[in-house]
């Protein structure tokens, strides 16, 4: 079978780069395609045609309902990793530096920009003051810039920065309070560059807008809970189930948490993100369509199974 790959119109130089090994390692012509171009214009006449056994899509939510819709229409097959707002609970028992360690990394890597970032950091009420102190005070100084040496880089365009400022100064207005970043860095090492300051947020609605909605940058929401059963109903009162998080040293709470939550990944003692090509990856709710990524489980959406019977005559032997 060939295969047809199309990125975001943002990151058009990683797919060419991916046909240029593909190339050199000796795939024959014809089998790995790449296109360019809009969304609108080049991706979705491949969602459409009849062609295309499988449609695969990796992003927004809101796209991939109209992927699942248009390739439906013709009983298209489709596999939809979409979005997230992935809860990392801090318990009272927890090994706090390796907590707020795996935060920052959930929190800001990659500026936020992956499916599997922790955006609401759920803390037990008796650690919570020493964890937020901690943590801020890190965030503080994470660097930016384009470089390996920095913590993170800038936002994949002006209008996605312009939407996680709006939603900051939304939640502001509502009662929640900055404790660190909120806005765009203008200083003039970054004032050319879609730079979105590492921001924390506390006192926050856990069913505003912000605690709901995949912002896709570095913002999180810092929420207090009392114990383990409030932190477990809040990690699970959202709209999506893609991945979460817990820090304990009570492995029967670990595992409580893992069977519990409601994501298609669980993790103890480390970040919200991360996939290992040996094991399926994939969400729940509106995290996508129950097709996994990596892994064997990768492979179903991409096969046919087919039933043979055969009659034998015992004359003929």
């Amino acid at each position: 079978n060939s295969a047809v790959l199309k990125v975001a119109e943002d990151t058009p130089a990683t797919a060419w780069i991916v046909g240029q090994i593909a190339q050199e390692a000796g795939l024959p012509p014809g089998v790995l395609n790449i296109i360019q171009g809009y969304g609108e214009e080049a991706g979705a006449p491949l969602v459409a045609h009849n062609d295309v056994a499988v449609v695969s899509f990796t992003g927004s939510t809101e796209v991939g309902r109209i992927v699942q819709r248009v390739a439906g229409e013709r009983f298209g097959r489709v596999s939809l990793e979409l979005g997230g707002k992935n809860p990392l609970v801090v318990c009272d028992d927890a090994d706090l530096n390796n907590a707020i360690k795996w935060t920052l990394l959930s929190v800001f890597s990659n500026a936020g920009q992956r499916c599997a970032s922790a955006s609401r950091i759920i803390v037990f009420d008796s650690i919570y003051e020493q964890f937020r102190d901690q943590l801020v005070e890190k965030t503080k100084e994470l660097k930016l810039g384009p470089t390996d040496q920095d913590d993170l880089g800038p936002v994949i365009n002006e209008q996605q920065l312009i939407n996680m400022i709006a939603a900051v100064k939304q939640a502001q207005q509502a009662g929640a309070t900055v404790l660190v970043g909120g806005d765009r860095l203008t200083d003039p090492d970054h004032a050319t560059g879609f730079y979105m300051a590492p921001t924390l947020l506390e006192n926050v609605d856990p069913h505003a807008e912000i605690s709901q909605c995949e912002l896709f940058g570095p913002i999180a929401s810092l929420y207090r809970v009392k114990d383990f059963k409030e932190a477990l109903a809040l990690a699970n009162d959202s709209p999506y189930g893609l991945t979460a998080a817990i820090h304990t040293r009570n492995i029967h709470r670990a595992v409580r948490f893992c069977e519990k939550v409601q994501t298609g990944v669980a993790v103890v003692n480390a970040g919200t993100y991360g996939s290992e090509p040996h094991m399926p990856f994939g969400g729940l709710k509106q995290s996508g369509n129950g097709t996994r990524e990596p892994g064997t489980e990768a492979l179903d959406v991409y096969s046919e199974l087919k039933d043979i019977y055969i009659n034998i005559d015992p004359e003929q032997f």
